[in-house]
C-alpha cells in the first residue's frame, strides 16, 4: 500500500517519460515466459479487470502482444482476463473463511513505518475498518490464487489493469530467471516474485550499482500491481487464510513463511493518467494521529460536458435521487423547485452559456409545452423517470419524448439494477467511484425572490475554492425558497437541545474531548489541555509541548452526536496573536461537508465564516478544495476582550450566523453553494495553523494561548 504517493497526486514527469518510452524496449523477448510446459517459467498471466473497464483489458492486452515469450509467440496468447471482485455490488461481508475486514495500526506501521509513529499499546487498540473497494481488491486476488492453486502452472504472472511492463522489464526477468531456475534446482524455489513496489529509506549509487538482480525485501512498500506467484506459493498464501485487513498489507506479514524475492529494480509501474478509484482506509487515521501534515482533495476526474440536462417524471420515480447522482458527477443541478429564477429559465430556454446550473431535476415551471420548446429549440439531454423498466413517459412529456433524438434521451427506471451505469454511458462520463445516493423524494419546493428588506449585510469574501458546486458568479443571490423555515427557530417538543455551561460537568454521554490532530494543524489535541473547574469558564490550552508528531498540544471538544440540522452555539472569549485559531464548526468527512466560525488571533475584530459542500450519501469520499467559501464578517468588537455568543442556525433552506443574538450573515441554497445535508459533528478548538498566509506566523512567545468558554448548546431533532 503506497500511502507514501497518495500525499501528492500529480504524476511525475520522468514517469510519463517511462511510459512513453516503454514501446522501445531493451529486449522484446525473455526465457523467464513459455507456452510449454516446463518446469520454472511463466505458462500464464491473468489480469485482474472489472468488467466496467474492458478497455484496460484491452490496452494491456495490446502491450502484451508486441512481446514474446522464448518460443516466439506473443505474451498475449498466454494471459487470461479475471473479472475482478466490484465494490459496487458486495452484498454484506466478505465470506469469513477468506477475509476479516479490519486490522490495527500497528499492523500498518509494522509494513509502512513511520517516523513519527510507534507501534504502542495506542496503535495495537487502533482498528481500522476496510473499505469496500479493499475489500474487493483482496478477494480478487484471493480468487486468482486460488486458480493458480488449481492449475499445472509453475509460475504465473498477476497484473492489474492499471499497470504496465516498462521498457527494462523483460531484460531484468530474462537476465534473472536463471538463478530462478537455480534455485529451484536445488529445492529453495521462488514463491513470490515483486515486480512492483516502492522501496524507503536512502541507498547510496555504488550499492545500487552492485546490487544484484534478485534479492530479498527489506524496506519498503510491496505492490500487487504486478508479481509472479508459483503453485506453491498460492497453496502457501491460501493456507493462512482468512487474510485480514488490506491484502498488499497482509501479504507482507506472511514473508517469513515464503521464499519472497523482489527484482533489482521495479519493472512493473502504475500507467499515468489513470487515477485509482481504490479508497484507502488507512489515510484518516494517518490524519488523525498526525502522520500528514498535508493532504490533496480528492476530485471528480472526468466530469460530463456542459450541455443542459432536463430530467421530468412523476412523483416517487425517484427525482431526488436522480439529481443527487447528478450532483456526486460534478453537476450543478437545480432540483425539486416549483420554479427557476426568471434569468435561469431565459437562458436555458434560449441555449445561453451564461446559464448556472448544468442539470434541472422536477422543475414546476418546465410545463411539458416548454419542455418541448427547449427540446425543439436547443442542445440538450432529455431524462425521463419512471417507476419500472416497462413503464413509458407519461402522455403530457410524449411529445418531447419523440421530438428528442434516440442518443439523447433516457428512460431511467426507479428499479434500474445499476443506475450508476445507465446513467454514465448516457452521459459518457466515467462510472463513479461512489455509492448511489438513495434519497427520500423532496417533492418541488416553493421558490421566492428575497425583499430587499430579507437583506443582511455580507462581509467581505474571500478566494473561494475550484468546485462544481459553487457558484463563481458576480451578483448571483441564491435561490430563496418559501418555507416555514424562514422564521426564526422556535425550539420543537420533537427535538431535544444538549448544552453545557460553566461549573458543570463534562458530560461523557453528550461531548468528548478530542485526542487527534488534522493535516493542517500544527497541534495536537490532548484531553489534558482542557480545563474544566467547578467555578468560573473551561479553558482551551494551546501550548508549546513536544510530541512525536507535532511541537505543539492544543485541545478540542466535539459532541458525540452528529446532527442534521439545528442551532448551535456557544459563549467564548478568545485568544488574540497571529497563528491562533478558535474554531465552533460542523464537520464530517466523505463526503466532506462543513460550517465554520473561526476566529484568527492576528484579527479579533473579525471573524471568518465559512461552508464546505460536497454531495453523495454516507461513504462518497468527495473533498473539492480546503478554502471552501469563506467570508470575513466585522464584528463591531474585539472578541479577545469579553465573553460573546456565537450561533451557526443551519437548517434545510438556509445558514444563518448569529453574534449575541443578531444575524450577521445568511446564505440560501446555492449562494454559493448548497447547503449542508448529511450529519455533521459539532465542535469546538484551538489550534494554530500550518498557512501562514491563512492565520499568520505563529509567535510562540504568546503561548500558552487559552480559549475560555462559559456554555456550549446544541439543538438536535430526535
Amino acid at each position: 500500500m503506497n500511502v507514501n504517493s497518495l500525499q501528492d497526486l500529480s504524476v511525475p514527469l520522468r514517469d510519463r517519460v517511462r511510459y512513453r518510452t516503454r514501446r522501445l524496449p531493451a529486449r522484446r523477448w525473455s526465457r523467464a515466459f513459455s507456452s510449454h510446459h516446463e518446469n520454472t517459467a511463466i505458462e500464464r498471466i491473468y489480469v485482474i479487470n472489472l468488467d466496467r473497464a474492458q478497455e484496460r483489458w484491452t490496452m494491456v492486452n495490446r502491450e502484451l502482444g508486441r512481446l514474446r515469450e522464448a518460443t516466439g509467440h506473443p505474451l498475449h496468447t498466454l494471459a487470461r482476463r479475471f473479472p475482478a471482485v466490484d465494490a459496487r455490488y458486495l452484498q454484506g461481508p466478505p465470506p469469513p473463511d477468506l477475509l476479516v475486514p479490519t486490522y490495527t495500526l500497528a499492523e500498518q506501521l509494522q509494513v509502512d513505518p513511520h517516523p513519527h509513529l510507534t507501534i504502542d499499546d495506542a496503535a495495537r487498540a487502533t482498528r481500522i475498518d476496510m473499505t469496500p473497494q479493499e475489500i474487493a481488491v483482496a478477494l480478487s486476488h484471493i480468487h486468482v490464487w486460488q486458480l493458480i492453486a488449481a492449475s499445472n502452472a509453475p509460475y504465473t504472472l498477476i497484473l492489474e489493469d492499471d499497470a504496465y511492463i516498462t521498457r527494462t522489464c523483460m531484460s531484468v526477468l530474462h537476465n534473472a530467471w536463471s538463478g530462478i531456475q537455480e534455485a529451484s534446482n536445488v529445492g529453495h524455489s521462488v514463491d513470490l516474485l515483486y515486480l512492483s513496489y516502492q522501496e524507503t529509506g536512502e541507498e547510496t549509487e555504488s550499492r545500487r550499482r552492485t546490487r544484484p538482480l534478485l534479492r530479498r525485501p527489506t524496506r519498503g512498500v510491496w505492490q500487487l500491481s504486478g508479481y509472479i506467484l508459483s503453485q506453491a506459493g498460492a497453496c502457501k498464501l491460501l493456507d493462512q487464510l482468512p487474510a485480514h485487513g488490506p491484502i498488499d498489507l497482509w501479504i507482507n506479514q506472511q514473508f517469513p513463511r515464503l521464499h519472497v524475492q523482489m527484482t533489482d529494480r521495479p519493472v512493473i509501474q502504475q500507467r499515468p493518467g489513470i487515477a485509482s478509484s481504490n479508497s484507502y482506509s488507512v489515510m484518516p487515521v494517518l490524519a488523525k494521529v498526525g502522520a500528514l501534515r498535508r493532504e490533496s482533495p480528492q476530485t471528480l476526474q472526468h466530469r460530463p460536458a456542459r450541455e443542459p440536462i432536463l430530467v421530468i417524471g412523476e412523483p416517487g420515480t425517484g427525482l431526488t435521487t436522480v439529481a443527487k447522482a447528478l450532483s456526486v458527477l460534478g453537476l450543478r443541478c437545480a432540483s425539486d423547485l416549483t420554479a427557476l429564477p426568471a434569468h435561469e429559465t431565459q437562458a436555458l430556454v434560449r441555449g445561453s452559456r451564461r446559464r448556472v446550473f448544468d442539470a434541472y431535476v422536477n422543475i414546476g415551471s418546465l410545463t411539458p409545452r416548454e419542455v418541448t420548446g427547449i427540446v425543439s429549440l436547443t442542445r440538450v439531454r432529455l431524462i425521463i423517470t419512471t417507476a419500472t423498466a416497462t413503464a413509458q413517459p407519461s402522455p403530457p412529456f410524449q411529445q418531447a419524448w419523440e421530438l428528442q433524438r434516440p442518443q439523447r434521451r433516457l428512460l431511467l427506471p426507479a428499479d434500474d439494477p445499476d443506475p450508476w451505469q445507465t446513467l454514465a454511458r448516457f452521459l459518457a462520463c466515467d462510472y463513479p467511484a461512489h455509492p448511489w445516493p438513495s434519497q427520500p423524494e423532496q417533492g418541488q419546493r416553493h421558490v421566492t425572490a428575497r425583499s430587499h428588506s430579507d437583506a443582511i449585510p455580507s462581509g467581505r469574501a474571500l478566494a473561494w475554492d475550484t468546485s462544481p458546486w459553487i457558484v463563481q458568479r458576480a451578483g448571483w443571490p441564491g435561490i430563496t425558497l418559501k418555507t416555514p423555515a424562514r422564521q426564526d427557530p422556535v425550539l420543537q417538543p420533537s427535538q431535544k437541545a444538549i448544552t453545557w455551561h460553566e461549573g458543570t460537568r463534562l458530560e461523557d454521554s453528550h461531548w468528548y474531548l478530542r485526542e487527534d490532530t488534522f493535516p493542517s494543524n500544527k497541534a495536537l489535541f490532548r484531553p489534558g489541555n482542557a480545563t474544566l473547574p467547578l467555578h468560573g469558564p473551561a479553558a482551551l490550552t494551546l501550548r508549546e509541548e513536544a510530541t512525536r508528531v507535532r511541537d505543539l498540544t492544543g485541545a478540542a471538544i466535539a459532541s458525540r452526536l452528529s446532527f442534521t440540522y439545528g442551532s448551535f452555539n456557544a459563549r467564548l472569549r478568545v485568544p488574540s496573536g497571529p497563528g491562533l485559531v478558535t474554531g465552533l464548526f460542523l464537520h464530517r468527512n466523505g463526503p466532506r461537508q462543513e460550517i465554520d466560525i473561526e476566529i484568527l488571533g492576528r484579527d479579533t475584530t473579525c471573524m471568518l465564516i465559512n461552508v464546505f459542500y460536497n454531495p453523495g450519501n454516507p461513504g462518497t469520499r468527495l473533498e473539492h478544495g480546503y478554502r471552501g467559501t469563506p467570508t470575513v464578517i466585522d464584528l463591531g468588537f474585539d472578541a479577545s476582550e469579553a465573553f460573546h455568543a456565537y450561533e451557526i442556525d443551519w437548517q434545510p433552506d438556509y445558514i444563518r450566523w448569529r453574534v449575541d443574538g443578531t444575524t450577521v450573515h445568511e446564505r440560501v441554497t446555492w449562494d454559493p453553494t448548497p447547503i449542508p445535508d448529511q450529519p455533521l459533528e459539532f465542535n469546538v478548538n484551538l489550534w494554530s495553523s500550518e498557512s501562514t498566509e491563512f492565520a499568520g506566523p505563529l509567535d510562540k512567545q504568546i503561548l500558552p494561548a487559552v480559549l475560555e468558554i462559559a456554555s456550549l448548546k446544541a439543538h438536535r431533532p430526535t
